[in-house]
């Protein structure tokens, strides 16, 4: 079958089209105004380049940022909630601390809606789920009619207790769908049926709030790509790496928020599994972010809760929360479009703020004057100026040069001491945010492997391995739209919640298997849309705690039937990994349960090295200048394309492809393996 897949990022769209072993891709400037505009673009001269006509596609997998940038930049519809009468405010009240304790300026993000459309109906279900007063469907029906001659365009309903009882849900959206036809519903019982009203309330908020948004740039691309002779069934890439169909990307946007993160990690599990990795960093950098996450025996980190638009960068609980399923990842504002200046202090400070796309770096000449990591890049001699994104984007040194200027007047150096001061306070902020995450998650980064990818990541993936204590960098086929070769390995998936407040002393095994069996059923009835025949993989897990605990914590679930000593050996297990101990004599209980359900799609066998072959002979050579020594020395220059399994050479050299470039420095070497991978052992600083 001949595939598409198409990653919209922040500066660029990158797109990879597969026919069993062959693969194409191309890489060009997102189109802010009209995302679509450059993903239609881009198919049309993949399509080309690989001689292929539009009617021979038969799967389109996309990703993109949208949804993400909607929140951050407040972009989305004019969005009202509908809640339980004197609990309007909850999403204001947050979680009632300063997330920045000291900062006597702090200032919290701005909830979505405003509170002049947060409107409260009386209606109240206990914790347990009885009704203690019925649903006011007078009340609701004058709220909506304020909500029309407003023009409101979409609606969230968030009750008290609903997870427990959605049956006032239910019959509000009924409501609120008689009296507001066109505007779009969203039910916290369908997008987040679980305990924690504020976070429930804030993702059900977020889901209505891009809907109108997605659901039409959906219909605009599904309508384009029709125009342009594809038939193909489109899929779209969610935050937990599985992709869904596009009538669920439709009603549950929010869970498209990080779904070119999630394929790239997808891809770097892959690479791990290709290449015998039993621990590893997977690092994508694009033009406006830096991505890590950690693989631990070919498993991805994974969590239920993420935030969205913080409004301090790095800051838990500055931003939005959404409880949604993710691969757990942590991002920096670190990519090759940031932005470098001075502080107040004379200090290098790179990001988090981007160029983008538009005007993009000042190499790029589109009318970029500020310096960006990129600049920094081109400056160090790191890129070839007629093959930077396949030749389609020529660079400019000299407006590179121009743009350091500043940087470098304040550090006394030239444009090229800038640019190396640039890329090692970039490379340290990377370094600094993976330490930390690996610590967050009870793990170190020491003599793991670093798998690059994203166009910026080979760029910069040695020094930053170096810094984090490891030896070996993998830089995989097709580096440079990594997330795209992601989107092609992810199963269709789906994944349900459930709250369902159960202490392990009293074990109802009955009414868990009715849970699940529903669960099941609903999860099918998504996965069928895009996989009628396919076998499925079931996996279950419960979120556990000891009582009077206010976090839980995930524990896996074994197929078949339910247990209590299973259930709390299996917690029991989970909490000494993560904390290193258990408390005795502490009673147990489980709050939420989830059951994921995907098509299965095993992992590549491990590949045997191939036999050496004699060191290529160098395209050309380069001067580059190495940030970490301050030496300036003539590098080797190779086409990937020319390298064969088996060979090897040795820094400081650089290997060029259209989509990226690997830096390789002194002190490092690099074989070409059996199925074309980069992978460069780097000596000990």
């Amino acid at each position: 079958m001949l595939r598409l897949a198409v990653d919209i990022g922040g500066t660029f769209t990158d797109l990879v089209l597969e026919d069993g072993a062959r693969s194409w891709s191309t890489k060009l400037l997102t189109t802010p105004a009209a995302p679509e505009a450059a993903v239609l673009d881009g198919t049309a001269r993949i399509l080309a380049l690989a001689g292929r006509a539009p009617a021979e596609l038969g799967l389109v997998v996309h990703g993109t940022t949208l949804a993400t940038n909607a929140l951050i930049e407040r972009k989305g519809a004019r969005t009202a909630l509908v809640t339980t009468e004197g609990f309007r405010d909850s999403i204001e009240i947050a979680w009632e601390h300063r997330f920045e304790q000291y900062d006597i300026h702090m200032e919290r993000p701005e909830p979505l809606v405003p509170r002049q459309w947060r409107r409260g109906v009386p209606e109240r279900v206990a914790a347990d789920g009885a009704v203690l007063l019925p649903l006011d469907e007078a009340a609701l029906r004058a709220v909506a009619a304020d909500f029309r001659a407003a023009g409101i365009e979409a609606v969230a309903v968030c009750f008290l207790h609903s997870f427990t009882h959605e049956a006032h849900e239910r019959r509000a959206g009924a409501i609120l769908a008689e009296e507001l036809p066109g505007v779009a519903l969203s039910l916290s019982c369908e997008v987040a049926p679980e305990i924690r009203e504020y976070e429930r309330a804030s993702t059900t908020i977020a889901n209505a709030y891009v809907q109108p948004l997605m659901a039409g740039y959906i219909g605009r691309l599904e309508s384009g790509l029709r125009d342009a002779g594809v038939a193909a069934p489109l899929l779209l890439m969610m935050s937990s790496g599985g992709v869904t169909t596009v009538e669920t990307a439709r009603r549950f946007p929010v869970r498209l928020v990080e779904s070119g993160p999630a394929g790239g990690a997808i891809l770097a599990q892959a690479v791990a599994a290709e290449c015998g990795i039993r621990r590893g960093v997977a690092f994508d950098m694009g033009g406006t972010t830096a991505k890590l996450t950690l693989l631990d025996e070919l498993e991805l980190q994974r969590s239920r809760q993420f935030e969205v638009a913080r409004a301090y960068r790095f800051v838990q609980g500055s931003g939005i929360p959404v409880r949604i399923p993710v691969i757990e990842l942590v991002e920096i504002g670190a990519g090759g479009g940031s932005i470098a200046r001075m502080d107040a202090l004379g200090r290098i400070q790179v990001g988090p703020d981007s160029a983008g796309s538009v005007p993009g770096p000042a190499c790029y000449g589109h009318g970029g004057t500020e310096p960006t990591v990129t600049d920094a890049d081109a400056a160090l001699g790191r890129l070839d100026p007629a093959r930077f994104a396949g030749g389609s984007i020529p660079l400019h040194i000299d407006r590179a040069e121009a743009a350091l200027g500043a940087i470098a007047a304040a550090l006394a150096s030239d444009a090229a001491g800038a640019a190396a001061g640039v890329a090692e306070i970039v490379d340290e902020t990377m370094a600094s945010a993976a330490r930390v995450h690996a610590v967050e998650n009870g793990k170190d980064t020491a003599e793991r492997t670093l798998i690059a990818f994203g166009g910026a990541a080979p760029l910069h993936a040695a020094r930053l391995a170096r810094k984090l204590g490891m030896r070996r960098v993998v830089v995989p086929v097709g580096a440079g739209v990594g997330s795209a070769h992601g989107f092609l390995r992810a199963p269709i998936a789906y994944e349900v919640v459930r709250t369902r407040h159960m202490r392990l002393d009293a074990f109802d095994a009955a009414l868990l298997e009715g849970l699940f069996a529903a669960m099941r059923a609903e999860a099918e009835g998504v996965i069928r849309l895009g996989a009628p025949g396919e076998a499925l993989l079931e996996q279950r897990a419960a979120f556990m705690r000891y009582r009077g605990q206010g976090h839980e914590i995930a524990v896996p679930l074994a197929a078949g039937g339910f247990d209590a000593a299973a259930l709390r050996s299996g917690f029991d297990a989970a909490y000494a990994a993560l904390f290193g101990r258990t408390i005795p004599r502490l009673e147990v209980e489980a709050l939420t349960w989830t059951l994921s359900l995907s098509t299965i799609r095993p992992l590549p066998a491990a590949v045997a090295d191939p036999p050496p072959l004699p060191a290529p002979v160098p395209a050309a050579w380069r001067m580059l200048l190495d940030p970490a020594t301050g030496l300036r020395e003539e590098a080797a220059l190779h086409e990937r394309a020319a390298l064969a399994p088996g060979m090897a050479l040795a820094g400081p050299a650089l290997i060029v492809e259209d989509a990226t470039t690997t830096v390789v420095p002194r002190g490092a070497t690099v074989v070409v393996n059996a199925l074309g991978q980069l992978v460069l052992e780097i000596a000990a600083a």
